[in-house]
């Protein structure tokens, strides 16, 4: 199987902001670099054949323009497009929308930088009880779903597997150290550690079932979060 510890360092997190017209959302960053091509990477993020391999089933109008659903996740409408290098889309989940903004760069002939922008209004009592890993975990789910299929060599983690490893030790623990690392980009952008790390606590419990701080039993779920084993590539034929 894949290892825990090195997936998670080969990530890269950061927590922000943005004004939007709405008012200032949050900016949740993941980014990680792939041994595969600018080209590759793209159709890999944006062929409706070869998302399912490392996500999930998508359908719609997977074109600039068109709505696409990921089969029991979020569904929205592909917004701008420049392959091979970047798309952005709606992420409607539930009666909630926020923005997603995927961009690919190549590090050399060889590898290529893959970077996702979660862009949500998230209310302040939500973002105290849960922080960025309310996303970011999800999200991060989701790249080593790519990483264990770009692999292709069976060391990782395949949608089929998904349910079963999530419930594992091993998955357990690629959550929980997930859900810290977050913790430690929210303390890095500036909230106040102890907040940080008691946020973080609790979307650890969210994920992994792990008793959490002193949540209250009325507390906001912590979505709109892409599912375990979750990234989302919307697009295409764009």
């Amino acid at each position: 199987m894949i290892d825990a510890t090195e997936q998670i360092n080969a990530v890269q997190r950061q927590v922000g902001s943005r004004t939007l017209e709405a008012g200032e959302a949050r900016v949740s960053t993941i980014s990680q670099t792939y041994h595969a091509t600018v080209d590759d990477l793209w159709d890999a993020c944006t062929s409706a054949e070869r998302i399912p391999r490392w996500f999930l089933p998508v359908s719609g109008e997977l074109r600039l323009g068109g709505r696409y659903q990921l089969e029991g996740n979020a569904h929205g409408t592909v917004e701008t497009c420049d392959p091979p290098h970047r798309f952005t889309a709606t992420w409607e989940y539930g009666d909630e929308v926020s923005w997603i903004e995927v961009r690919l760069t190549p590090v050399d002939d060889e590898r290529t930088r893959f970077e996702l922008d979660h862009i949500a209004h998230v209310d302040q009592d939500r973002w105290a009880q849960f922080g960025p890993g309310a996303v970011g975990v999800g999200w991060e789910l989701g790249l080593l779903g790519l990483a264990s299929y770009l692999a292709g060599d069976g060391s990782g983690v395949t949608p089929e597997q998904s349910a079963e490893w999530s419930a594992s030790d091993e998955g357990r623990q690629f959550m929980t150290l997930s859900s810290e690392a977050w913790g430690a980009a929210s303390i890095a952008a500036g909230t106040d550690p102890e907040a940080a790390s008691s946020a973080a606590a609790r979307t650890t419990a969210f994920y992994t079932g792990a008793p959490a701080p002193s949540p209250s039993p009325s507390s906001p779920s912590p979505s709109p979060s892409p599912s375990p084993s979750s990234s989302p590539e919307p697009s295409s034929s764009i």
